[in-house]
């Protein structure tokens, strides 16, 4: 019975990281490990976008007509901000690439890599016994390839969960996937509204007409 639960508990989480995504996976273990190691690169991200949000707000209330000395060196600022961000995001983009190859390398140690360690190890020994005469002459495939006669052997087990959870995948796709796309249309249209106009941006002179 623990042989059993072990490998279908490492098929399922095997396939809810296929369904969540590595690529999401490794970005949330990145910025868990820049906020643990207390990483300059990253604290220092943080501050110069929050300068550049300040900046940039201030800059959108301040008249370019009225006070243009001042609407300039705020101009400047932000754009030099936003070079400085861009070097620093590179920074960061070439150590999380190295970190992202060691993380995925770990992911396909536990779960893949595991599968595999475990139905060779215990590619002799049976999962569970079929009751005689259930699959009749078809019932020695089951025991493949290397388990006792009228048994499940550990790879066919494997492929059956996988492909149990699949189903089961795709029922609940089919059953909430209409609710959810719905949802998500309706909050984009609730939340659509016309852009706020800045208080710099230069005002349409209004028509003899209007």
């Amino acid at each position: 019975m623990s042989l059993l639960l072990t490998i279908f508990l490492l098929v399922f989480v095997g396939q809810l990281i296929t369904w969540i995504g590595k690529a999401v996976l490794g970005d949330i273990a990145y910025d868990i490990y820049l906020r643990v190691t207390r990483s300059p690169l990253a604290a220092r991200q943080r501050t110069l976008k929050a300068e550049i949000l300040a900046t940039r707000a201030e800059l959108m209330k301040t008249s370019a007509q009225d006070q243009f000395a001042k609407w300039a060196k705020l101009r400047r600022s932000v754009d030099k901000g936003l070079a400085d961000l861009e070097k620093l995001n590179s920074q960061i983009a070439s150590t999380k690439s190295g970190f992202t190859m060691k993380f995925n390398t770990v992911l396909w140690t536990l779960t893949t890599g595991l599968q595999f360690a475990v139905g060779w190890w215990y590619r002799k020994q049976p999962v569970f016994y079929l009751p005689q005469g259930w699959f009749g002459p078809l019932g020695w495939w089951l025991a493949l390839p290397f388990a006792p006669a009228g048994s499940v052997s550990v790879g066919v087990w494997q492929m059956a969960c996988r492909r149990v959870i699949v189903v089961l995948e795709n029922v609940v796709k089919d059953l909430y996937g209409p609710t959810i796309t719905s949802d998500k249309l309706t909050d984009e249209a609730s939340g659509s509204s016309a852009a706020p106009t800045p208080n710099n941006t230069p005002k349409k002179p209004l028509g003899k007409d209007s």
